[in-house]
């Protein structure tokens, strides 16, 4: 179960949006909230907002990303998860990454310091209380700075269906080359109204979770503010979803379709 989580929060809060110019597609004040649901019951809800702070004297735009269960579910599986990353504010390379997680007494508190001229991350895993320095590769992200970096670098005018994008990510104490495929465009049905959506596929491990590389489908507004609006997982056991619930601060005009 706790998999379960882990995996569905992650691509919550990395859900990939794409725009044009350097942090054109979003700005601080933006939030999202999603309810994460297992059939027709609410599991948890996540949120994510973008925030400007100073790290080390230097000014950054910190990510902030959160899940709690809900509902029924918290009763008998309690789940608490921060996730948060410090991005550059000129260009999207993180800084530093924290994972402090609690799952149904599953627990990690992990912090990632970036020194991008060395190539190199610094992992503090304070519950063990071990620090660790590993190599890292080019231009590397973290699991929350990835897509807000595919956000500002890739042009979603020339996207054409089967493209595939890739993102160097370090997690937890490993490099990771992350694949994403373009599976083209659809309008879907959300509480807001119907929303064009730009339709993407993250290549996942099959495991014991899932039931293939290709059982994750992830969908972005297709407008200026490319905000995720649903991601849909099919796992051994059924399939999970993650839906757009609210949002605020929005640089961009939100755009409903119209029949």
């Amino acid at each position: 179960m706790k998999k379960f989580f882990l995996i569905i929060l992650l691509v919550v809060f990395t859900a990939p949006t794409y725009a044009q110019d350097a942090h054109s597609a979003f700005d601080s004040g933006e939030w999202f909230r999603f309810r994460i649901h297992y059939g027709i019951f609410t599991a948890s809800y996540a949120t994510i907002e973008v925030k400007d702070e100073v790290l080390n004297g230097m000014p950054v735009r910190h990510i902030a990303g959160e899940g709690k269960s809900s509902g029924f579910l918290s009763l008998f599986f309690k789940v608490e998860d921060y996730y948060e990353t410090y991005i550059d504010k000129d260009e999207v390379k993180p800084y530093k990454f924290i994972r402090k997680i609690n799952e149904g007494g599953y627990t990690k508190d992990i912090e990632i310091k970036f020194d991008h001229e060395k190539s190199q991350a610094l992992v503090h895993d304070k519950k063990r209380n071990t620090k660790k320095t590993f190599t890292t590769h080019d231009n590397i992200q973290d699991m929350m700075s990835s897509f807000y970096y595919l956000r500002n670098n890739i042009k979603t005018s020339s996207l054409k269906k089967g493209d595939e994008q890739y993102v160097n990510m370090f997690f937890d104490r490993e490099n990771y080359r992350f694949k994403l495929k373009f599976l083209g465009r659809e309008v879907i049905n959300t509480k807001m109204g119907k929303i064009a959506c730009l339709k993407f596929r993250p290549y996942v491990q099959a495991n014991r979770i899932f039931k293939e590389e290709e059982s994750m489908t992830v969908w972005v507004s297709d407008d200026d503010n490319r905000m995720p609006v649903r991601i849909k997982a099919d796992i051994l056991v059924g399939s999970i979803k993650a839906d757009l619930d609210a949002f605020k601060g929005l640089k961009h005009p939100f755009k409903i379709v119209v029949d």
